[in-house]
């Protein structure tokens, strides 16, 4: 677009003086101002992550080493995408948002690690070293689990995973790189530059907010004592939170997209079938001093005809920034629609024009749905009944088709034997019509710097006058008197009749087809428009030959749907396989699984609160979600398990020394997740779940512990049990 703006000078320059030449819709304006917004974002949240930091070790230097990773990571991640020839999108940009709050997490859990072991008094070198060694295999988990979220991402097809292969492979880099980054460089500055902070005297507020950790952390041990000993009940809550996100999942509104405000408004605008060309014309000029009237509107683009039927047209708005207007979009549109409806004689539909345009037919609604059938008749007769019954569902604005069967129409029956007895052929009637109302050139004037053409047609009033046809005359091939070919009158040669019929007939694919377009009422969800529209044509008993199917946005939402559901599957799948590699058993990743519910649970019940669909977005947070609820029970697992291993405590002293000893580095990754995802569009659904899942699964991850460690003890006698008989037959000692 730069370059197009640099040639308009000369462009201007060629052109004469009265034609002006501008930019009216510039889409790079609204790319570039999303890029600086993601741009704010993502410094906004590298601060916000770095104030957690700060505020949970009060430690200048501890601070800036798990910071460091925020660069690195990002340099790491530019280097691959520019390897890869990835550009630098929105879609780019917020994977990288998003990864703000996870490529800290390694180095904070490192981090911690190792100040623990300094306040225990081992010197900075032994307790980097030690520190180091002892949460390694953590982070290695939770960065592999981490990215193997996102794997199924990459092989997903259509839009959808068009859209998502960039953003999935981005995040996945900048993951790992934080996590090489956290098992090198920051044990390395650990060891140089974090000293304990135990002897040393701190202010009041330093000393207030270790206090209140320390309340903190002690009020957790006495809750999970409590929780741990009326285990039985928390397994039937986390039950009940399971099948509570399971019905949440399948009653929550779902969309695809969300309308985003672009500082563009597009609409249609539609007369009567049997309006001329003039007064076309009128009505689209009123319609457009409308517009021009809103102070919302900073210009627009009008035509007539844009959809090959001269009795429509189209105006292509474009508002002011947001900063200078009061109401957004859908309100602009919502003023607009009573407006337009005071105007007699004409149709306007307003829509945003999508981010994305999908497929589909150049429509006057957002989303369409298209009925087929090979009898025309039963088609026509059945389409305007269901568009009928879909305007007087409140969910649905701007209903309408592109049904238009009604437009007048004049017919010329040509009568053979009168024309052949007065010499005169189909053909010359052909030729005599399309010489009246046709526009045949007869020749060409050549001026110095330009040529015009010459071109037969009859006066203009003739031409809106369809009684006119009588007293056109067709060329004979006879000849009269004077030995001139004679002039036979039309009406002689021919019947003419009036009525009506279809402008165009449109097909999908090759069947002729209607299709219904329409927009969505404020507040109404894709998801709840096509499920009513399904129930209304169930309900209408629509005969069998008749095929309806969305197009367009519809089309792709409902095929993403199942996709979507089945990617949420697939990722849990493949974590579970990955853990089960790396802790090489089937129990262990079934604990670490178990504060997903809690999850999904909150991040649900977030948007239902706030009357939010579950869209693109919002499936993209559920997706993240996944990756980090399960970073809080790989860090308590793994302590567990190491303690069990090479102390041989109880399953239960193992779980609770866990819970207590990470809990701080379990408040700070949430922490840093929530503050780092917050500022963007999909952090409704993370907060939610982070906030849900944070204060359940500290508790609903030891008892699932307990349980599976007590299944695994079980199966193990079992299987010894049934060997023991079988080797005391076979032994030597008992011959």
């Amino acid at each position: 677009m730069d370059n197009i703006k640099k040639l308009l000078p000369q462009f201007r320059a060629a052109i004469p003086a009265s034609v002006n030449l501008d930019v009216l819709i510039d889409r790079s304006l609204t790319i570039r101002k999303s890029v600086s917004d993601v741009e704010c974002t993502l410094f906004l949240a590298v601060c916000l992550v770095i104030m957690v930091i700060f505020i949970f070790l009060r430690n200048l230097s501890a601070t800036l080493i798990p910071s460091l990773a925020l660069p690195m990571s990002i340099i790491g991640t530019f280097a691959v995408m520019a390897l890869l020839n990835y550009s630098l999108d929105n879609l780019s940009l917020m994977s990288l948002t998003l990864c703000v709050g996870f490529v800290v997490d390694d180095a904070i859990v490192m981090l911690e690690n190792i100040v623990r072991h300094m306040e225990m008094g081992k010197p900075a070198m032994e307790a980097a070293l030690k520190g180091s060694k002892e949460i390694g295999f953590t982070i290695i988990s939770m960065t592999l689990s981490l990215s193997a979220v996102f794997i199924p991402v990459l092989f997903m097809s259509g839009l959808l995973g068009r859209l998502l292969h960039e953003f999935a492979v981005t995040i996945v880099v900048a993951v790992l790189v934080s996590g090489f980054v956290s098992l090198t460089l920051t044990p390395m500055m650990c060891s140089r530059f974090v000293h304990s902070e135990r002897e040393k005297k701190h202010g009041r507020l330093y000393n207030a907010l270790e206090r209140f950790f320390d309340w903190l952390r002690d009020g957790y041990d006495h809750t999970l004592q409590v929780v741990m000993r009326h285990h039985r009940a928390s397994m039937f809550a986390s039950l009940a939170i399971f099948i509570a996100t399971v019905v949440l999942f399948y009653v929550i509104p779902k969309g695809f997209f969300p309308d985003e405000d672009t500082n563009r408004l597009a609409s249609t605008t539609e007369a009567a079938q049997d309006i001329s060309f003039d007064a076309m014309r009128k009505d689209q000029l009123a319609a457009m001093k409308i517009v021009a009237a809103d102070s919302n509107v900073d210009g627009f683009i009008s035509f007539i005809g844009g959809s090959g039927n001269l009795n429509s047209g189209r105006i292509f708005m474009r508002l002011k920034d947001l900063s200078h207007r009061k109401l957004s979009v859908t309100q602009v549109i919502q003023e607009l629609r009573p407006k337009f409806a005071q105007k007699p004689g004409m149709n306007v539909y307003l829509k945003v024009p999508p981010l994305i345009n999908i497929g589909g037919q150049q429509s006057k609604g957002l989303y369409q749905y298209s009925l087929q059938d090979t009898d025309v008749k039963e088609l026509f007769h059945w389409a305007p009944l269901l568009t009928d019954k879909l305007a007087h569902e409140p969910g649905f604005q701007d209903v309408t088709t592109d049904l238009q069967i009604a437009a007048p129409q004049v017919n010329v029956q040509i009568d053979r034997d009168k024309a052949a007895a007065l010499g005169v052929t189909p053909q010359q009637i052909e030729n005599g019509l399309y010489d009246a109302y046709g526009e045949r050139q007869s020749s060409t004037i050549y001026a110095d710097v330009a040529e015009y053409w010459v071109v037969f047609e009859i006066e203009p009033q003739f031409q809106r006058d369809p009684e006119a046809l009588a007293q056109l005359y067709i060329t004979s091939s006879q000849t009269g008197t004077n030995g001139l070919p004679k002039l036979i009158p039309l009406s002689a040669v021919a019947k003419i009749t009036r009525t009506v019929g279809p402008t165009s007939i449109s097909h999908v694919g090759q069947l002729p087809s209607v299709t219904i377009t329409f927009n969505l009422a404020p507040g109404t969800s894709l998801g709840t428009a096509v499920g009513q529209l399904q129930k209304i044509e169930v309900d209408m008993h629509l005969p069998a030959t008749i095929t309806g199917s969305f197009q367009g946005a519809a089309a792709v939402f409902q095929s993403s749907q199942a996709g979507l559901l089945a990617l949420l599957i697939v990722s849990i799948l493949v974590i579970y396989i990955i853990l089960g590699i790396l802790y090489e058993s089937f129990i262990h990743p079934l604990t670490i699984l178990s504060g997903l519910p809690s999850a999904g649970f909150g991040a649900l019940l977030t948007l239902m609160i706030f009357r939010i669909d579950l869209n693109i977005y919002g499936f993209v947070g559920l997706i993240m979600l996944i990756g980090i609820v399960k970073k809080n029970a790989i860090m308590m697992i793994d302590f567990a398990i190491n303690e069990r291993c090479e102390h041989g405590k109880r399953p239960a002293d193992a779980i609770h020394e866990g819970c207590l000893l990470r809990f701080r580095p379990i408040m700070m990754t949430t922490m840093s997740a929530l503050m780092a995802t917050l500022p963007i569009a999909l952090g409704l659904t993370v907060v939610g779940g982070l906030v849900v899942s944070q204060c359940l699964t500290l508790y609903i991850t030891p008892v699932v512990y307990l349980y599976m460690e007590r299944f695994s003890e079980w199966t193990t006698r079992k299987r010894s049990n049934q060997k023991l008989p079988l080797q005391t037959e076979t032994s030597p000692a008992t011959v």
